[in-house]
């Protein structure tokens, strides 16, 4: 098809944005190259940090104002503050203070009043089944696919417990072909050996993990990793989108301890999409949107 052929359906838009902690920030550079060159997003789907990214965007959330919070978590001090141990119950921590963060970040959104179509990725552990959130509360969904098992207590909603959607699927592509987009676009933050969800240093020189835990929270982080790397390998050949981009991120920006790399990680982001610009112009058959 030519580019004068090109229709509007064609050019429906998707994006699929995976988990992957603080290197999810890199999303924020994308939807910035994106926003530059007039390429409108018609609907979105996230897991975990990529679910934080995409409920922000699709709330009508700013690039700036994206940007801000996340540099905002660039401070230990800030991080450290949402930190409530949760010990010996169902997680490191409880969750509330994230969820009271959250809610100032988003507000009492449901996914009605959202601006683009979204879904968000958790997973049932009741079920063991990917669930993928389409309505009802935001806050209560984001929480629940950010819920890395054995760091924030599961989302309890009526008969399932739901815990971080990257277990099963972390870069929900499946479902951005399930809400009708023509081209999809893909951004892997979890792709190398880097992705690492252990405990970051800052967290255990704080004690916020108790002593005597720090080395199991790393056996778990580490596990849940390769299960996740693993899991996404297979959906993505499952699953392939038009385009995909895979920020080049650094050695130090890992999952947890990368938040201080806030702003060198949304630039990596940044140059990424801007070297994926090509390849989205040729899948889009030749033009860009204008």
């Amino acid at each position: 098809m030519s580019a004068a052929q090109t229709t509007a359906a064609d050019r429906q838009i998707g994006l699929a944005l995976s988990g992957g902690g603080a290197r999810g920030l890199a999303h924020i550079g994308v939807l910035r190259v994106l926003q530059r060159e007039s390429i409108e997003v018609t609907c979105l789907a996230g897991t975990s940090m990529g679910g934080v990214v995409a409920a922000g965007h699709a709330s009508g959330l700013s690039i700036e104002a994206l940007e801000q919070e996340a540099l905002s978590l660039a401070s230990a001090r800030r991080l450290l503050s949402m930190a409530d141990r949760s010990l010996p119950r169902r997680g490191l921590f409880v969750g509330q203070r994230v969820s009271e963060h959250l809610a100032a970040y988003l507000g009492e959104r449901s996914f009605e009043d959202l601006r683009v179509p979204l879904t968000l990725v958790a997973t049932d552990l009741n079920s063991g089944r990917a669930v993928y959130l389409r309505q009802g509360s935001l806050l209560t969904a984001v929480r629940a696919t950010i819920s890395v098992p054995g760091v924030f207590a599961p989302v309890e909603v009526d008969s399932q417990l739901l815990v971080d959607g990257g277990l099963l699927d972390n870069l929900p592509v499946d479902a951005v072909r399930r809400m009708g987009a023509r081209v999809v676009v893909a951004v892997d933050v979890t792709s190398d050996e880097r992705f690492d969800l252990q405990a970051s240093p800052t967290l255990q020189r704080r004690r916020v993990v108790p002593n005597g835990l720090a080395e199991t929270m790393e056996v778990l982080g580490r596990s849940v990793s390769l299960m996740i790397a693993e899991m996404s390998r297979l959906r993505l050949a499952q699953f392939p989108p038009d385009v995909i981009i895979r920020p080049a991120l650094s050695p130090q920006m890992t999952a947890f301890g990368g938040f201080s790399h806030a702003a060198d990680i949304i630039a990596v982001g940044e140059q990424a999409a801007e070297e994926a610009l090509p390849r989205l112009q040729k899948a889009l058959g030749g033009t860009l949107p204008t």
